[in-house]
């Protein structure tokens, strides 16, 4: 039976989460500070933990780094109802599967649940960018995510690992050295129609034009730095599930 931990100092929201729960065939257990949450991993190894990030004492990032320590591999789901991204953006470097934002959706909960326990066949994931802190970081937080990633810092290496490799996902930086991310996009797309590419830039209005013809050309969406890892897991999740979704 898969056992499941919920964190949340709203202990009514946790005692109603765990009765839905149990009715679905969930090993559930509650509690309502970070402390009593690390006592209990202790002493049980949990298939998922979903924990708040805003609790007194000690909030759930510190409660996850020492979760972490205890059991390495802890599967952990974060969840908010405030605006707190330092914090988010904190407990998804530290490795955390993702945010769940309140008000929480049960059926999200269970989805969560069954896709952990179902694991993740291991999308391939391609990030092209100069910036190679930015870009080591992305693969860092990436890979905790369970992805594969391969990183590279200008448009001929990525077309030369673009061409030999199938990748699920490009993440690729508009402005590059010698041949720029849209021209880049464009000579990988010709050779590979079906390339969903996430085009990056932290610089909106100097190279707005180049946005422009990437999201013409079928450019998935831009993004515009600082990046929010948060939106970026939510992308990634939501386009392998429409591949799966063409794939059957």
């Amino acid at each position: 039976m898969t056992s499941v931990l919920l964190v949340d100092d709203n202990i009514n929201l946790v005692r109603s989460m765990s009765l839905i729960l149990k009715h679905k065939g969930f090993d559930v257990d509650i509690t309502s500070n970070g402390f009593d949450a690390i006592e209990k991993v202790e002493e049980k190894k949990y298939d998922m933990i979903f924990l708040d990030i805003k609790m007194p004492y000690i909030n759930g990032v510190e409660t996850f780094k020492r979760i972490k320590s205890i059991n390495p591999n802890s599967v952990v789901m974060m969840m908010t109802a405030y605006s707190v991204e330092e914090l988010i953006e904190e407990a998804l470097e530290e490795g955390a599967l993702g945010i769940i934002y309140k008000p929480v959706d049960i059926e999200q909960i269970v989805s969560k649940i069954n896709n952990e326990r179902e694991k993740k066949k291991g999308a391939f994931i391609l990030v092209v960018d100069d910036d190679l802190g930015t870009a080591n970081n992305f693969r860092k937080i990436l890979i905790k995510q369970g992805y594969s990633v391969a990183v590279c810092a200008n448009g001929d290496e990525a077309i030369d690992i673009a061409l030999k490799n199938d990748f699920d996902i490009l993440f690729i930086d508009i402005k590059l050295p010698t041949i720029n991310g849209l021209e880049t996009y464009m000579v990988i797309k010709k050779a590979k129609p079906n390339v969903v590419a996430i085009m990056m830039t932290g610089f909106r209005q100097e190279v707005n034009d180049l946005v422009v013809e990437a999201l013409d050309n079928d450019a998935y969406t831009c993004l515009y730095k600082p990046l929010n890892m948060s939106r970026i897991l939510q992308l990634i999740e939501e386009i392998l599930k429409r591949k799966e979704g063409v794939s059957h």
